[in-house]
């Protein structure tokens, strides 16, 4: 397909896609808490997002189920949510979301901390937030994919983490994944030359224990193979003449 560079109106209609997306986070943030079910967090994130006249970019995208993806403890991305999976005190849960405004996507991750949760669990997820933002230090035009990965690993790695291999970042826009793929992780090639104007989602997800994942019989639950917790931290960002924009952002809303 190859990587498409956003006019400046597609970029304003990325930004309300983001904004929107950002004020979804929020709300998931403040609302969800243990004794809930994955499923009624995804009934609530989904409203949200339809209340702004957007739809879910995650709805049926390949066949999956839902609008939100709520990930607990081991499991590293695209937990199905259920009636029967109960939120724990000390659980983490991660929810990835994307909302489609005026046919164009944003992508973001967060990972919660319920109250009870370790300190050993509260600081992976702040590793592995931290590390997103090491990683789009790097996200300057003129620069490639794998300075973002370099960034991210060594960050990582140097709190005695892993970086999950098998899923990756990703360039997006009128598509929820466009090129470029954007690892997380040193590669072999330098991948794509970072231009103004180039919009993708850098996704740390980063594991306590060894990178190795499997996938559930859902054909979707990707899990921490040594059962350990994972994080995950997600934005929508653009890269420009100077420092990245993050587009799923929201003013008076935390990062």
């Amino acid at each position: 397909m190859g990587i498409s560079i956003k006019s400046k109106a597609e970029i304003e209609l990325m930004r309300e896609a983001g904004r929107i997306l950002a004020i979804t986070h929020e709300e998931l943030r403040k609302q969800v808490k243990p004794g809930m079910s994955t499923f009624e967090v995804n009934r609530i994130g989904e409203e949200i997002i339809r209340s702004y006249g957007c739809i879910p970019s995650f709805l049926n995208y390949h066949g999956y189920p839902a609008s939100i993806c709520v990930s607990i403890n081991e499991e590293v991305v695209h937990g199905i949510p259920s009636k029967n999976r109960i939120i724990q005190d000390d659980d983490i849960v991660s929810l990835d979301a994307g909302v489609i405004y005026k046919g164009f996507h944003s992508d973001a991750a967060r990972t919660l901390v319920m109250p009870e949760a370790s300190e050993e669990v509260k600081k992976l997820v702040e590793v592995t937030k931290q590390s997103f933002f090491v990683g789009i230090k790097q996200a300057v035009s003129g620069n490639h994919v794998r300075d973002i990965g370099r960034a991210v690993q060594e960050y990582a790695e140097s709190h005695g983490y892993s970086v999950v291999r098998d899923l990756i970042g990703h360039g997006v826009g009128t598509k929820l994944h466009e090129d470029p793929e954007v690892p997380n992780f040193v590669t072999p090639r330098r991948g794509a030359k970072l231009r103004p104007g180039m919009t993708i989602a850098v996704e740390p997800m980063i594991n306590l224990g060894e990178y190795d994942v499997y996938w559930e019989d859902d054909d979707w639950t990707v899990i921490a193979e040594d059962g350990l917790p994972s994080a995950h931290y997600e934005n929508t960002i653009l890269i420009t003449e100077g420092e990245p924009e993050i587009l799923s952002t929201a003013p008076g809303i935390p990062l």
